[in-house]
């Protein structure tokens, strides 16, 4: 698929919707197409991966091991959305694993190549790292929620189960 057709697929998308033309065909010409069936894996916490991804049909899991729990997902992404956002910082391990909830349809942009782009383009890079922040800033609010659950305490009929409300722990 050429860059002009993936500039405009990545028009459709939320995440770089409001790029320029010219900002979205630059992206596109070093970007490509993937597909992960249901139940893929993009990458593994703890593991290296060199790609940032845009989900562009589909849904992804980020799972975090957690100790005593194992695997929790902290977030599912859908289209529009950002995945393996390290490779832009040239991170090598990554946080979650990432693991596709059906079918799906990701854009796919080499971590270093994207970086050389917006080195050399600084309204592209300015534009692009602008919609990151964004979008982390989001993933972040989410993930602080997603913990008030994880550490909050027990509902109040299993703590009556367990004689904690006569003070019995």
């Amino acid at each position: 698929m050429d860059g002009l057709r993936l500039g405009e697929i990545l028009r459709e998308l939320s995440f770089t919707s409001s790029l320029s033309d010219s900002a979205r065909a630059r992206i596109g010409e070093i970007a490509t197409l993937a597909c992960f069936p249901v139940g893929s894996v993009l990458f593994r916490e703890g593991g290296g991966n060199p790609n940032f991804f845009l989900i562009r049909e589909g849904r992804v899991g980020l799972d975090m091991n957690v100790p005593g729990r194992g695997p929790v997902r902290i977030l599912t992404l859908g289209p529009g959305d950002m995945v393996g956002w390290s490779a832009l910082i040239g991170s090598g391990e990554m946080t979650t694993s990432a693991m596709a909830l059906e079918n799906t349809e990701v854009i796919v942009c080499p971590g270093k190549k994207l970086m050389e782009l917006s080195a050399s383009n600084h309204e592209i890079g300015y534009q692009f790292m602008n919609r990151v922040a964004m979008a982390l800033a989001h993933r972040l609010t989410s993930t602080r929620l997603q913990l008030l659950d994880l550490f909050e305490d027990p509902p109040p009929v299993l703590s009556a189960m367990r004689g904690e409300s006569r003070g019995e722990r």
